[in-house]
């Protein structure tokens, strides 16, 4: 989507001297050859895996992230839609939750999360933005849960020590979540999903926990890249 860029992650690429190609698979730009890069960010958006006849960019976009994970194994960093189109692509499933998960909620990490290289110096509870009515409903083989919420049971999930993706949206700045005010589409979803008045309110929280989901992002980010000597990246 137009208005799901890389935020953070974008700044902590740069911060790193990495040159970013973003392609808008929904503009109709074709996924390029994988072979030239070393790391692949994948976004969110408001569009369903299984939407396939609507978007059927999502299908060429699955079997790029196989491709990269499966055959060639190089870091990957994966954002709500992002994380399903992973699991889809390992052989997982996604389907409707229970309740949609809209706002700043609580993410708790689990003993593994605890442990795990990729999650290392994470809080063990943190609150960050969520904005998601499907979830991960079958893990991929292979894949393991760092961190759950009450509403969804995979919030973070790896694939080794290299490939890891979030339900909830670490990317978050204030201008981005300032922009939501000029798209009428994001006041009306979030009005359907928390009430009228929706968009003040996460706004008011924003400006105390973006903060802290900085440190949060920064960390998960930090670890993921640690081993690798990024030169050029694809989101």
């Amino acid at each position: 989507m137009d208005d799901e860029p890389p935020g953070l992650f974008g700044r902590f690429l740069a911060e790193q001297g990495v040159e970013l190609d973003v392609v808008m698979l929904h503009r109709g730009e074709a996924i390029p050859s994988l072979a030239p890069y070393d790391f692949l960010l994948v976004m969110g958006g408001a569009m369903d895996v299984w939407e396939t006849d609507a978007h059927p960019w999502l299908t060429p976009e699955i079997a790029a992230i196989r491709e990269w994970t499966l055959n060639r194994n190089r870091p990957y960093m994966g954002v709500c839609l992002g994380l399903q189109l992973l699991a889809v692509a390992l052989g997982g499933e996604v389907g409707l939750a229970r309740a949609a998960e809209v706002g700043f909620g609580k993410v708790e990490l689990n003993a593994l999360g605890h442990a795990h290289p990729l999650t290392r110096g994470l809080p063990s509870a943190f609150r960050i933005m969520q904005w998601h009515h499907a979830e991960v409903t079958k893990l991929p083989e292979g894949a393991e849960v760092l961190a759950s919420s009450a509403v969804s049971p995979v919030q973070i999930m790896s694939v080794g020590r290299e490939i890891m993706a979030t339900q909830f949206h670490g990317e978050l700045t204030p201008a981005l979540i300032d922009r939501w005010a000029q798209i009428p589409q994001y006041l009306e979803w979030l009005d359907q999903a928390m009430g009228p008045g929706a968009y003040g309110r996460v706004r008011a929280q924003a400006r105390l926990q973006l903060p802290k989901c900085e440190r949060v992002s920064r960390t998960m980010f930090g670890n993921l890249v640690a081993s690798r000597r990024l030169v050029r990246a694809a989101a």
